[in-house]
This record gives C-alpha cells, structure tokens and sequence, in this order.
C-alpha cells in the first residue's frame, strides 16, 4: 500500500471508472444489491476529483431510473428490487451530481418517503417497518434536497432523534441503542438539516467524537474498536456539524488514510495493507475533503455531497 506520499488521484479516478465495467468481479457480486449506493459513492468520489465528466451521463441518469418503481416512487438497489429510502436517497443525491433533478416525479419520489414516517416521529425503510435512525437522516437529507419537508411533520422528527440520545453525548440507533459514529452522523446530519443542533451538547459529543483517534491516527467508530478509514467520514463531518474539529489530529488522519492507498491500481481500503473496495475508497476521499486536501473538492458535511453542488441546489430555489 501507499507510504504517506500524496493522494494518487488519476489513479483512484481509473479505479473507479473500471469497477463499473467488470461485472463479474468478486466486487460487483457482492455490490450487487446496493448497486445504487456504489454508484453514488463512485460517482461522489469522482466529482470531488474533478473527474465527474469521465462517465457518461446520460448512461447513468437512464441507469438510475432503471432502478425507480414508479408504482410507489421509491427507487430499489438495482434493477427490478424493492424499493427502499437507502437506495432512493443514493439515487437523489446521483442525480443532483448531475444537476438532473428534472427527470423526477420530485412530489411521487417525495410522497414515497414521507409516507414511511411513524406516528412518533422515525420513519421505517420500507414497506417492512424497520425503525432506525439512519433511515430519519435519509428522509430528512432526501426531502430537504427536493425541497419537500413540508411533508413531513418534522417536529416529531426531531424529537424522535432526540429521544435516542445518550448521556456520553452520542446517539444510538433507537430509543436506549448504544452510541456508534455511523448512527451519531445519522443524528448530527439529520439535526443540522432540521437546523436543530441546539439539541446536542457539543463538548460531552466532541469529547466522545475526538476519542475516537487511535494511535495511528485513524479514527474508530466505538471504544475498544480497530481505526477504519469509513470513520474518516462519520466522525469528522460530525465534528465540523458541531464546531469541534479542531479536537482531533488531523495530520495524523490525513497520513493514516494516504497509507490506506493502493498506489499501484488506484482504490483505498479500511486499514492499511488490506484489499481495497470503493466504499472506503469513496470515504477516505470524502475525509481528506473534509480536511480541505489540495486539489480534493470541499464537501458539505451534512448532505454528503460536494458543497458546490448542495449550493447549486438552495441557492437557487
């Protein structure tokens, strides 16, 4: 893997362009149910390296509506699957990559997710009723890209997230669920979206969050957890959400997720010398972004999308 030299963009871009293409990888095997997913951690990637125009465009909006069920106006992982808001707001967040929200029924696709919200407030991920934090930020980043909140009953919204917060400052993924990175991301980005952060403690968090670098300068997602570079992502765009960024190393970050690269062909992997896939390849590009990295585009820590383009979408309206 990469000793801490520079980020080898051309490299990671050629990676990501050719994962598309082998279909019968051990890779697209596994991705194959969360396809839409990898195509927006993909092509998020590449837009933060400038590279957004190395696909075809119209190839991927047709490919993405392949994925739509127009029936419930939800979108599936891939082709002829259930619908879920996972896959629905990866979806969203493609097309507004593309500036191509134009090619959606916005009030269908809207309705859909609205319709998943429970009586207390947290919504369900589909037709099958799993409650999860997660899918509350999904809703809440889906509805807000479309301009569609008023949908919802936000308020309860809110409260439910609230109702999962812990006394170390993090949230769980339910009501009493163990804080976690993922999950506290889920609640931070879902609190700033609702403009609802008043909600946190940001210093019992930030502590909590800031504790979360190993010796090596990784970040973990739990106590007593090995560092992996897709908390690059989770926690810091948590600890920018709250102001606390300043708490961590982010030298040492920086040098753990360069070490995480393959720098012969291309891809970053959880830790390093391990084998690389475009989940972590897409976070740890997301992370250096966040850490403003030459020649890295800047993100918006809420949306996870690159700033520019979240701009493109309010300022606009």
């Amino acid at each position: 893997m990469g000793d801490e030299g520079d980020l080898a963009a051309d490299k990671h871009v050629r990676y990501i362009v050719t994962v598309e293409k082998k279909k019968d990888s051990f890779e697209s095997l596994v991705m194959e149910h969360i396809r839409l997913n990898g195509a927006y951690w993909g092509l998020t990637t590449l837009d933060l390296l400038h590279k957004l125009q190395a696909v075809d465009a119209a190839e991927v909006i047709d490919w993405i509506m392949s994925c739509y069920d127009p029936e419930s106006g939800g979108f599936g992982g891939n082709v002829g699957h259930d619908p879920h808001v996972l896959y629905t707001l990866s979806a969203v967040q493609v097309l507004c990559l593309f500036d191509r929200l134009d090619v959606l029924d916005v009030d269908k696709v809207a309705d859909y997710v609205a319709g998943l919200q429970n009586e207390d407030g947290s919504f369900s991920g589909d037709i099958w009723g799993e409650v999860d934090t997660r899918f509350s930020y999904i809703a809440l980043c889906t509805l807000s890209l479309l301009h569609c909140l008023h949908k919802i009953d936000v308020q309860k919204a809110v409260d439910f997230i609230v109702s999962c917060k812990n006394l170390d400052g993090g949230f769980g993924a339910m009501p009493g669920g163990e804080s976690h990175a993922g999950q506290i991301f889920c609640c931070v980005g879902a609190l700033a979206i609702t403009g609802s952060l008043h909600h946190i403690d940001r210093d019992l968090l930030g502590w909590w969050l800031c504790e979360r670098q190993c010796r090596d300068g990784g970040l973990n997602g739990r106590p007593e957890k090995l560092a992996d570079v897709c908390y690059s992502w989770w926690v810091l765009s948590s600890l920018i959400m709250i102001d606390r960024v300043h708490w961590i190393d982010k030298e040492k970050l920086t040098k753990f997720i360069l070490n995480c690269q393959d720098i012969e062909n291309g891809g970053i992997s959880d830790r390093p010398d391990n084998a690389v896939d475009i989940y972590h390849t897409y976070f740890g590009v997301a992370g250096l972004s966040l850490m403003e990295y030459p020649g890295v585009k800047p993100m918006d820590p809420a949306y996870a999308l690159p700033l520019d383009v979240v701009n493109r979408i309010f300022l606009r309206k």
